[in-house]
């Protein structure tokens, strides 16, 4: 069952024991964003990824990074003229200047072949692209925190709630400095969570049956001994 904000809210300050007089809304926003950071600077998870598409304009090298970008993933291209795919190798800004060193020079405009982070709007391929090309860009970023609004779901809070309130709660009781008990309490409970969550999605969610089997848990069985 998906959590709102509300509920969320709710479930922090019953298991605090705390009302809202101390955990106010605004106090409770803070606690749970930087749970939330938490979890995503920790997992891989499919609610992080996000897809955007552009083109490349004829002697322009850069290309605008999308809003809120974090992590590249990787840039594939498709030429109009044959509609193949090809995917930018990326590489350091640094190796652009050695391979292509005069990038103004229109003789020398070509299919790019490498891309790299220019700044923090902007990527740059090489070589300069003589044409439009079509471009997908697969990112990773921050998705939409639950405490935009009351009524909000996240990913989270629809499949892993567990994994969040243990999260908030862990953060809430260092806000609190509570009982030190309680605080290595809800913390183990995150550690279990956030790690059962990464086997799921950075693990089962990335594999199928056909392709690599059944997931099989190794068994310990000692050879018998012969006399």
């Amino acid at each position: 069952m998906a959590k709102t904000l509300s509920d969320l809210r709710t479930d922090i300050r019953n298991y605090t024991e705390v009302d809202s007089n101390v955990l106010s809304d605004t106090v409770l926003s803070t606690i749970i964003s930087n749970a939330e950071a938490r979890i995503f600077r920790t997992v891989d998870s499919d609610d992080t990824k996000f897809y955007a598409t552009s083109e490349t304009t004829t002697g322009n090298r850069y290309i605008t990074v999308p809003v809120g970008t974090i992590i590249i993933r990787y840039v594939q291209l498709t030429n109009p003229s044959s509609s193949d795919q090809v995917y930018l190798e990326q590489v350091d800004s640094s190796f652009m200047a050695e391979f292509f060193a005069d990038p103004d020079n229109s003789n020398d405009y070509a299919q790019p072949k490498y891309y790299a982070q220019w700044d923090s709007d902007n990527w740059v391929v090489a070589p300069t692209p003589d044409q439009a090309y079509a471009l997908t860009m697969a990112y990773i970023k921050k998705p939409d925190s639950i405490t935009t609004s009351d009524s909000t779901t996240t990913y989270l809070s629809t499949y892993v709630y567990d994994l969040l309130l243990y999260a908030c709660l862990s953060e809430a009781f260092k806000y609190l400095k509570g009982p030190t008990n309680m605080l290595d309490l809800y913390e183990r409970s995150y550690q279990e969570a956030v790690q059962t969550f990464a086997v799921e999605q950075q693990g089962r969610r990335r594999r199928d049956e056909y392709t690599s089997g059944a997931i099989r848990t190794l068994i310990d069985a000692p050879l018998p001994k012969y006399k």
